[in-house]
């Protein structure tokens, strides 16, 4: 698919006539005209203003001429997955697990590799085949290549450190001490509770990276424990398998 045709695609999907996509990004109608004809290209700022509007890559907005990866680890990139910037544009180079709100969530390689594996195991791929595969991969990525330029002296690790003694101090009965965080997108955890009153709530945002795990209960069961948390709250709640039945344990603010 051309420019001209993505362009044209976004803009009535999103139900904008020419005027008003003009407006939102500051061009004429007629600039708007003659990308949509095929007559030009809009120019590099105005291409990052449209991937923010839309919500999709400049990769995207030119036809995808590349396939892109993520450089921290590995993924094959979809708009829906990329990391975003602290304001809300995408970084075309990384996924949203390992990039979130202008952060790096990964300064251990070895972690990284447990997340991973963990996804790629399957009947035809081993778990020693994905983890030889992955300490293979990794370390001819930019995000690795440059680890001591792009990284950010440990301050990210301090954090999720931090969060790790917050949550621990809880004392929360039959749920094991957490060890560990991982970076979680909103869509995949964003689970429904029931409130007493009877109404449905969901406390995340779909499209924001989280930090968190899940935890085997210590009474045994069935029941596993999610933790989430952010700069702003700590969450904990049980579910069954697939996130079934959830019930909210605790929502408390930083």
């Amino acid at each position: 698919m051309d420019t001209k045709d993505v362009v044209y695609k976004l803009r009535t999907e999103n139900g904008l006539s020419q005027d008003q996509l003009a407006e939102k990004i500051f061009v004429t109608r007629q600039a708007v005209s003659r990308w949509e004809n095929g007559e030009t290209v809009p120019n590099t700022e105005t291409l990052k203003l449209l991937s923010k509007l839309f919500g999709v890559s400049i990769n995207t907005l030119l036809g995808a001429p590349r396939q892109l990866v993520c450089q921290c680890c590995g993924m094959p990139l979809e708009d829906a997955i990329i990391g975003r910037e602290k304001d809300g544009t995408l970084n075309e180079d990384y996924c949203k697990w390992c990039y979130a709100d202008g952060t790096y969530t990964y300064s251990n390689m070895d972690d990284l590799i447990d997340v991973c594996v963990g996804h790629m195991v399957n009947e035809d791929f081993s778990e020693e085949q994905a983890r030889s595969y992955m300490k293979q991969m990794l370390p001819t990525l930019d995000y690795w290549k440059r680890y001591d330029e792009l990284s950010d002296n440990g301050q990210f690790e301090s954090f999720k450190k931090q969060l790790i003694d917050e949550i621990n101090e809880l004392h929360i009965e039959g749920m094991p001490k957490i060890e560990k965080l991982n970076a979680l997108v909103g869509k995949y955890v964003n689970l429904e509770y029931r409130l007493p009153s009877g109404m449905c709530v969901k406390f995340l945002d779909d499209q924001t990276t989280y930090l968190g795990n899940q935890l085997q209960s210590e009474f045994g069961g069935e029941r596993c424990f999610g933790v989430l948390a952010n700069m702003d709250f700590i969450m904990v709640c049980t579910y069954e398998a697939e996130g079934a039945n959830p019930e909210l344990v605790l929502y408390k603010k930083r």
